[in-house]
């Protein structure tokens, strides 16, 4: 029997494809991941299924849209009785591992905002009966990766495996204040380091002062982006001398906000030398306008999850902790890969790197994410280095999509993906018509009276994204304006145009509707 690939999937957060050497960017540093891509295959036009963490997570681990897994939006968990590939690769002889961050769970342990209401004058239904869906994932098995409750390692909490993945070491929410099993080690270091976390404890530093970024006073060697590599090299240690082939998720929690890039990081980038986007300051969408607005009557408090608008300063500022963030993460990547090599599992294992999803990083003066889907936010990064050769070229061109990946892994370790899987083997299939992207809002975003509900389509040259009850839209032609900067959606003269996008989302959509589960009989 031919001897089996094994596979290192590196997946960092809120990276968007541009802030890598070898997608075009002259700024960052990021030799090892440059690497990567030129020993590989790069995907100059991969996007995400959804372009937040647990949906797009989720999207991945089971190759199925976030309408049809269920995780529309953070805050809902996917369902243990939904297959993930890496449960297929486990069955099929493959060692799993998961190290940094799963997200496939909430972390905050805060209460959901949007609750069934009880109308008056009705009866209300008991709580078992009050969602179209019984199962509806409460309870103690979705309560995992709860950052508060977080006492003892997830690998101690969890009956027999998570979502597959048999040895776990997991991380929850990000950079300064990173949690989970993390936590645990980092406190396991030092019985001091909850006083080094947060803006509270910070390191002096009065050149940077843009929101969301402080001089953590975390040092190198025990911020999570230097745990993960660590648990990491530790892991592909234990596989070296082991008769079975191994699948390695190697999660970084960055370049997620905050932004507190350690020790030399922090100013490893001079925030003068940052070039702004093209579309900095432009744009006159609704939400847009309503979140300057807003900044100028001082009601955004830019210290959430929203998205906000940001002086040419702060986008420099933040840009340039972002790009810190990075090069740390490509340090620890090289670390993980020299000691992949010199175990001698190099020439036997796949490597693929790919982010969950984008963000605006200053584009149209945005930080951040939700709900617009400029190309920052929803195309991504995707590498793929096989020691094999393949038919893949060294740049791909073709639309792609974060449902591939899992099709794709399970193509190339020979097992049969299970029926419903949506994704197709990258390595083997042509392109579809198009991409779309979904995207349910669990809360308001200024501007908006109710949260969204988006639908984007991309084609080879377009971009256009509906969105519930609204009566604007947006469409952009990528060639001419791959800025994103004209919205021609109310252009009277690409009517056709808009007609014929249209007639393209709704047959990839039908495309996408769900064909699980199979019959059971003929009727």
């Amino acid at each position: 029997m031919k001897q089996r690939p094994n596979f290192l999937f590196i997946i960092t957060d809120q990276h968007r494809a541009d802030h890598l050497g070898c997608y075009g960017n002259e700024i960052v540093r990021t030799r090892n991941i440059d690497a990567l891509a030129d020993k590989g295959t790069r995907f100059e036009r991969f996007y995400v299924a959804n372009p937040i963490c647990m949906p797009n997570r989720a999207s991945i681990m089971t190759g199925r849209m976030s309408s049809l897994h269920g995780a529309r939006h953070n805050g809902i968990s996917l369902s243990r009785d939904h297959t993930t590939f890496v449960e297929l690769l486990r069955e099929a002889g493959y060692a799993t591992g998961l190290i940094g961050k799963s997200h496939l769970q909430s972390f905050t342990g805060l209460e959901a905002t949007n609750k069934f209401q009880a109308e008056e004058g009705k009866y209300c239904p008991p709580e078992q009966l009050r969602d179209a869906i019984k199962n509806n994932r409460h309870g103690p098995e979705y309560d995992l990766e709860i950052a508060p409750k977080w006492k003892r390692p997830l690998a101690e909490r969890v009956e027999g495996h998570f979502y597959g993945f048999d040895h776990l070491e997991v991380a929850a929410d990000h950079a300064d204040k990173a949690s989970g099993d993390y936590l645990l080690w980092a406190r396991s270091k030092n019985k001091n380091f909850d006083s080094l976390v947060g803006p509270e404890n910070a390191l002096p530093d009065n050149r940077i002062c843009a929101p969301q970024a402080w001089r953590t006073a975390v040092p190198e060697e025990l911020y999570s982006t230097s745990w993960v590599a660590e648990r990491a090299e530790a892991y592909l240690a234990d596989r070296a001398n082991v008769d079975q082939p191994f699948f390695l998720q190697m999660s970084f929690p960055d370049p997620h906000h905050p932004f507190t890039p350690p020790g030399k990081y922090w100013d490893m980038y001079d925030p003068a030398v940052i070039k702004l986007p093209a579309s900095f300051g432009q744009g006159n969408l609704p939400p847009i306008k309503a979140m300057k607005e807003a900044l100028k009557r001082g009601e955004d408090k830019r210290d959430n999850q929203n998205p906000f608008v940001v002086t040419e300063s702060e986008a420099r500022e933040l840009i340039a902790l972002t790009y810190g963030s990075i090069t740390m993460i490509d340090d620890a990547i090289g670390r993980v890969l020299a000691r992949l090599k010199a175990l001698g599992l190099d020439d036997n294992t796949i490597v693929i790197f790919t982010s969950d999803h984008g963000d605006y990083m200053g584009d149209h003066g945005l930080m951040l994410k939700l709900l617009l889907h400029f190309q920052g936010i929803i195309r991504i990064p995707f590498i793929w280095k096989d020691p094999m050769p393949n038919n893949l070229p060294p740049v791909e061109h073709g639309l792609a999509s974060s449902i591939d990946i899992s099709s794709t892994i399970l193509a190339r370790a020979g097992i049969q993906a299970y029926n419903g899987i949506q994704g197709r083997d990258l390595l083997s299939t042509k392109e579809p018509e198009a991409i779309i992207v979904e995207e349910d809002s669990q809360r308001k975003m200024i501007g908006f009276d109710r949260p969204q509900r988006v639908r984007t389509v991309v084609t080879e040259k377009y971009r256009m994204s509906l969105r519930q009850g609204e009566a604007w839209g947006e469409l952009y032609d990528l060639q001419n304006d791959p800025d994103e900067m004209q919205n021609l959606f109310d252009d009277p003269s690409v009517g056709q145009v808009k007609a014929d996008l249209t007639m393209t989302m709704l047959r990839r959509m039908i495309e996408l509707q769900d064909r699980s589960p199979l019959p059971a009989y003929r009727a």
